[in-house]
């Protein structure tokens, strides 16, 4: 299938541009060099930066971006945060940009069929074949988590682990297109966007945050293009996922979700859809729709558990979840271990520690 003309999938037509990232360094810290590729897929051209170098027998962390953002609005406060650089250092990471989100992208032309996100998911292959990667950690956020998790669906051998943050797997239904359809007779696409992205309260709130989001989506020169990722989105399949079916991840998978966030239902329904030996939930306390955005230190802390229960970062010190909260498990397992476990980990006393190890429970996390 071919999008935009005659362009045509070849590995040798690509750009690379090489930047340094400007932002505040850390004592001792030095700048980050980023490389951003262009490469056409058999979808149309997908860019993405690649931060880092490789690193011998472990994976790379790419990051999918949700609707109306691109990699560094959607990513950049957590990557950048301070405890983050430990696991920065530690493996080489590549952003994705949707075809036309990223800085600078021009507006498509009138008529352009816009991939769908099956096919989005579908160029992750040529990306990783041109950089040489053979398996990934996903990071994924709204429809960026949907792309990861199809991808893993199709090419299950290539992904060691799913950070899904916001993620819906289902299709929308008959009422939530009639919902959708009668939104936009009364609000504009930058409001419904900002609807997904953020819950009601935080948006009648109107905090510094939601004024800088409601500002880069209103006034982005690429609306047009937004507009066409969010029609795709809504367009959506369902993933069809089914614990203990044949479709479902074979990964670990850390689901992520803020307490009353615009997806709360559809994260907790999909965390009943996977494998409970496979899955950890983390819900968080005053994090809103972004828990990227609004909670970086917490979800960093969370990560590294996540990564050091897949065997990486075992050394990695865990400091600030560690003294601030204590584990208050429920369980409810066989004497071996091998049936599953619900955890449940809360605020609470100033003693005690989050457990780590291999993920095989399912963990919800207030915080």
């Amino acid at each position: 299938m071919e999008n935009g003309g005659s362009r045509r999938a070849t590995m040798a037509e690509l750009q690379e541009v090489q930047i340094t990232e400007e932002k505040p360094l850390l004592p001792g810290q030095t700048p980050e060099t980023a490389k951003t590729h262009s490469v056409e897929t058999p979808y149309g051209s997908v860019t993405f930066t690649v931060y880092g170098t490789p690193k011998p027998k472990r994976p790379a962390i790419l990051t999918y971006h949700d609707v109306g953002l691109n990699y560094k609005s959607c990513f950049q406060p957590l990557f950048q945060f301070g405890d983050m650089q430990e696991i920065i250092q530690n493996f080489v990471r590549v952003h994705v940009d949707a075809p036309g989100m990223e800085e600078g992208a021009p507006v498509f032309p009138l008529g352009y069929q816009y991939p769908s996100l099956d096919q989005l998911a579908d160029m992750i292959p040529c990306i990783l074949q041109y950089l040489n990667f053979s398996t990934i950690i996903g990071v994924g956020v709204g429809a960026g988590a949907y792309i990861l998790s199809r991808y893993a669906l199709t090419h299950p051998d290539t992904v060691e682990g799913l950070v899904l943050i916001n993620i819906d797997p289902n299709a929308k239904g008959w009422m939530d297109w009639a919902a959708h359809k009668l939104t936009g007779l009364t609000s504009s696409i930058p409001e419904m966007i900002l609807g997904h992205l953020f819950s009601q309260e935080e948006l009648s709130g109107n905090s510094e945050l939601i004024q800088k989001y409601r500002n880069i989506i209103t006034h982005a020169p690429n609306l047009e293009n937004i507009e066409l990722y969010w029609n795709s989105y809504n367009n959506r399949r369902d993933l069809n996922l089914e614990r203990g079916g044949a479709v479902t991840l074979r990964c670990p998978v850390m689901l992520v979700v803020g307490d009353q966030a615009p997806h709360e239902d559809a994260v907790v329904e999909c965390n009943s859809k996977l494998d409970p030996t496979q899955t950890s939930f983390l819900k968080m306390a005053d994090s809103g729709g972004q828990p990227q955005l609004t909670q970086p230190g917490k979800l960093t802390e969370a990560f590294k558990y996540f990564l050091q229960g897949m065997g990486y970062m075992a050394s990695s010190c865990m400091t600030r979840l560690s003294r601030s909260r204590t584990a208050s498990l429920t369980s409810a397992a066989s004497i071996d271990g091998n049936r599953s476990r619900s955890r449940t980990l809360s605020q609470g006393s100033e003693s005690g520690t989050l457990p780590s190890g291999p993920p095989g429970h399912t963990m919800e996390v207030s915080c």
